[in-house]
């Protein structure tokens, strides 16, 4: 979209090369065809505003309903990758919830994940990693009250000084990102309509966080679609709401993401 907002197209052709599964992507900028017609539509371009204001927030929202019109763009985001994005009822929302705490179940019980998440998070203390890696203390949020909302706790153990806790949402508004098969090039898709969905989000004023915590277990994954869905397999699961948007953190630098040749 950065590319798009400066006026080049690009061309992306997923997974290039068979034998090197991590060569994830080539990307060919070309100067626009004068004689192409307009995409009607939402255009990546449109997006490029929200770039540097989209952060995840891991703080409550309001109980404020986001309106339908706002959930059917964000339904739209995500078709324009190939994907789709599916607003549980509620028993399934329901479900989805149960499912989260299971995941925290299963992660308090298993010390190597426990010790894996306490290397990619930042508190301050002596030993850590660099700055530019994995998610710094301030991004935390505060803790909760009660289990409502299925927001994230980074730090369930080691007792963060002068963490506040709060009220959470009573009935979080959630979103199912998904496929219908679940090759590499549906990963790639479904980041790619991730990405989209949340800037979207941004633009229309909501704050969003992301939970992975019942995908990265595969017997609670497979429960985490709806039956009779055509969305065979889920990717990501959204919280969107009205409150704080979170606040920038550090960055890899670019050189060590992106090679230009």
């Amino acid at each position: 979209m950065s590319a798009a907002h400066h006026g080049w197209d690009a061309a992306v052709e997923l997974l290039p090369d068979p034998r090197d599964p991590w060569h994830l992507a080539d990307v060919v900028l070309q100067e626009p065809d004068p004689v192409e017609p307009e995409t009607p539509g939402p255009v990546l371009a449109d997006l490029h505003p929200a770039l540097p204001r989209r952060h995840t927030s891991r703080f409550p929202f309001s109980d404020e309903r986001i309106p339908g019109e706002i959930v059917d763009g964000l339904r739209g985001a995500a078709l324009l990758e190939g994907c789709r994005l599916i607003v549980p009822g509620s028993w399934h929302s329901d479900a989805v919830l149960d499912l989260v705490r299971d995941a925290e179940l299963f992660e308090s019980a298993d010390a190597a994940l426990r010790e894996e998440i306490a290397s990619w998070t930042r508190t301050g203390r002596a030993g850590e990693g660099p700055a530019t890696e994995g998610i710094p203390s301030y991004a935390f949020g505060p803790r909760q009250y009660g289990v409502t909302a299925p927001a994230r706790d980074f730090d369930p153990e080691r007792g963060l000084p002068g963490r506040i806790s709060a009220d959470f949402e009573e009935r979080p508004q959630i979103a199912l990102l998904g496929t219908l098969d679940d090759s590499p090039a549906d990963w790639l898709r479904a980041g790619q309509a991730m990405e989209r969905v949340l800037l979207q989000a941004t633009l229309d004023g909501l704050s969003t966080s992301l939970m992975s915590q019942p995908l990265e277990w595969p017997e609670l994954r497979a429960l985490a679609r709806e039956p009779g869905s055509l969305t065979g397999f889920v990717h990501m699961l959204f919280r969107f709401g009205y409150g704080p948007r979170g606040t920038r953190t550090p960055r890899r630098p670019v050189g060590e993401v992106l090679t230009v040749e």
